[in-house]
Parts: structure tokens; C-alpha cells; sequence
């Protein structure tokens, strides 16, 4: 087995005794364009540690995250470096202990990473991605696990402090866990995963309740653009059991988008016969193009990822970016292709 599937630094009897101290200043942090797991961990850890005693604690993302994760409470809390980098800033200097969750490298929250790497701070990386980076004191890296927020309710399993886990905190680890395994339907889905969501609904978390909170919320605006996107961008190369789809920002712009609105689009055409590599290209704002990958069975984007568009993530979910067009992205990935075929 690589080391990048099972990786462990974490020394818990001093982390409870020596480091996880009510008094410390607690500062959790998540990657760029934070998804379901991202939010879900982090709030589920702070309302733990606030359940525990901790009086400071706060939460700090790179930039906004979907407004369908907005209704896990706290969430108004969270803090947006991009929106609030002089109160971030000084936070996470004063900080005693930095929690990284959901990335393996700094550089995946942008310009905070600087600031974490110059911090003080206790470090410590709780995360799922493969080939973590070694910056952290305290690391528990578990490629195997479905989620980050399965690895932090592992860590507050062998901190033995399972009581302190409610209702609130629960429903935000049971978010991480339903987003993060596609409604558990991914193979990085466990009976461990499934002991985990038992033990939650012992907590008072009710499934179909979060299900919906995060899925049956979407606007109409929403809704059309998928119909769009499938109908008119979903582009179907049957030689190599694949799918593209790009959207440009002025065709995103007509609908109206909203950040989040199309996630969950790259995984639509997995579900055609004989499909077993998903690309969905889109145009940001600044310009660059962003690229979600989705595969099933033996094909690793994570490897495709990081060979070809500076990326990286898990054997069957990935992302990169692309300095070029959409247009040319989408060809780039079909020449690409053509040497997997």
C-alpha cells in the first residue's frame, strides 16, 4: 500500500492532555471553494469544541461557500478571508491551535496558506486527499475514508468525546458524509461510513431532513440550467466511454448563477450506459477556467488531474484548472483522451 492511502501522525493522548485545552484559541480552516464537506467538518468540530468549552473558535474559508449549506447553524459566522482578510489575518496569528480541514497542501486556500504557514499555531490536518503535504503537528490522513467529516468524527471518537456530539453538530458531520459519497452511492462508501450516520441518528439527526435542506432547496433559475446544460452542452465520445460539458460564464451569467448551482452537474452523464470518465469545464468570473472530473471503476482522475491540469484529488473525483478558454480546454481534454482510449 502507497503512504498516500493511509497516513498518521496523530498522537491523541497528547493532543487531549497537552494541545485540545478549552482555554486555547481555536482557529478551523477549509479549502477554496468550500464544498458540503469542507462546511459540514468545520462546523461540525466547532460546535463540538463549543460543546466542550471552548470559547474561541472560529471558522475561516478562502472565499463564499453554496448557499444551500447556509442553513447549518453558525454558518453566518463563518469567515471569508477574501471578504475579511484583516480580521483572518489576525485570528489565525493570535491562534493556538489551526485546524486544516479538507486539503493536504496550503496552497489550496490560497493566500490564507501563507498566513497559516507563518502561524505559531499548533497544526493540525485532518484530511482525505491523496499525497498529503508534511506541514502539519498533528496529521490524520485517510485516503479510504469517504469524507473528511467521517475522519472528524473519528477523531473525536479516540479523543473520547463522542457525548459531546448533538443534534447540531451532528446534522453538519452527516452533511459532509451525504455530500461528500453522492447521497452514499460512491465506492469510497464503508460500513465504517454507515456506523457513523447509525451513531449520528442516535444523536437526533434525521436523514431525510438534511437531505433536504441541502438538495431540495434549488431555484428555478437553477433547475433550467441544468436542463440547458444536459440538453444543449453534454457532449456524449462514445469511443472513450466519456462525457464533456462546458458552460462559459455569459451562459451561466444567463441563468443567473449563483455560486453552487452547478454542483453536482459532472456527475449527470455517469449515469448514461457505457459512460465511465465525466469533464465539466466552466468559466469563473476571473476568467479561469475551472474542471471537475468524474470517473467510475479503474480509471484514476486524480492521476489525470495531475498529470495534465494542475490538479488532483481522488481516484474516481478530481479538479484542476485551465489558463485556457473553454473551448479550448475541452479540446485539450479530447486530445488528452486520446492517449487513454
Amino acid at each position: 500500500m502507497r503512504e498516500w492511502f493511509f497516513y498518521f501522525k496523530m498522537d491523541y493522548v497528547s493532543l487531549k492532555n497537552e494541545v485540545l485545552l478549552p482555554s486555547k484559541k481555536v482557529v478551523i480552516t477549509a479549502h477554496q471553494s468550500p464544498d458540503g464537506d469542507a462546511i459540514g467538518s468545520s462546523l461540525g468540530l466547532y460546535h463540538t469544541l463549543k460543546a466542550r468549552g471552548f470559547d474561541n473558535v472560529n471558522v475561516i474559508v478562502p472565499d463564499e461557500f453554496p448557499s444551500f449549506l447556509s442553513w447549518m447553524r453558525d454558518s453566518d459566522k463563518i469567515i471569508q478571508f477574501d471578504k475579511a482578510g484583516a480580521v483572518a489575518k489576525e485570528l489565525i496569528s493570535e491562534a493556538d491551535i489551526v485546524f486544516s480541514l479538507d486539503y493536504n497542501a496550503l496552497r489550496r486556500v490560497g493566500e490564507m496558506g501563507e498566513e497559516i504557514n507563518k502561524s505559531s499555531a499548533v497544526k493540525i490536518l485532518i484530511d482525505h486527499h491523496q499525497e498529503p503535504e508534511d506541514f502539519a503537528n498533528f496529521q490524520l490522513t485517510k485516503t479510504t475514508a469517504s469524507s473528511t467529516a467521517e475522519l472528524i468524527y473519528e477523531l473525536i471518537e479516540n479523543l473520547e468525546w463522542l457525548s459531546s456530539i448533538n443534534k447540531t453538530s451532528g446534522e453538519c458531520i452527516y452533511t459532509g458524509l451525504l455530500t461528500d459519497t453522492g447521497s452514499f452511492r460512491f465506492p469510497s462508501t464503508s460500513k465504517r461510513t454507515h456506523e457513523v450516520v447509525a451513531s449520528l441518528m442516535d444523536k437526533g439527526v434525521i436523514p431525510s431532513e438534511v437531505y433536504q435542506n441541502v438538495f431540495d432547496t434549488s431555484s428555478i433559475d437553477r433547475l433550467r440550467l441544468l436542463g440547458y446544460t444536459l440538453y444543449e452542452k453534454m457532449e456524449i465520445l462514445p469511443d472513450y466511454h466519456a462525457a464533456i460539458i462546458g458552460l462559459s460564464l455569459e451562459e451561466l451569467n444567463k441563468y443567473n448563477f449563483q455560486k453552487g448551482d452547478t454542483e453536482g452537474f459532472v456527475n449527470y452523464p455517469l449515469s448514461v450506459k457505457g459512460i465511465q470518465f465525466c469533464a465539466f469545464v466552466s468559466e469563473k468570473e476571473s476568467g479561469k477556467v475551472r474542471i471537475s472530473f468524474r470517473s467510475k471503476g479503474d480509471f484514476d482522475v486524480n492521476k489525470f488531474a495531475r498529470a495534465h491540469f494542475n490538479g488532483g484529488g481522488h481516484i474516481n473525483a478530481a479538479g484542476g484548472s485551465s489558463d485556457l478558454s473553454v473551448e479550448e480546454t475541452i479540446h485539450k481534454i479530447k486530445e488528452v483522451l486520446s492517449s487513454y482510449k
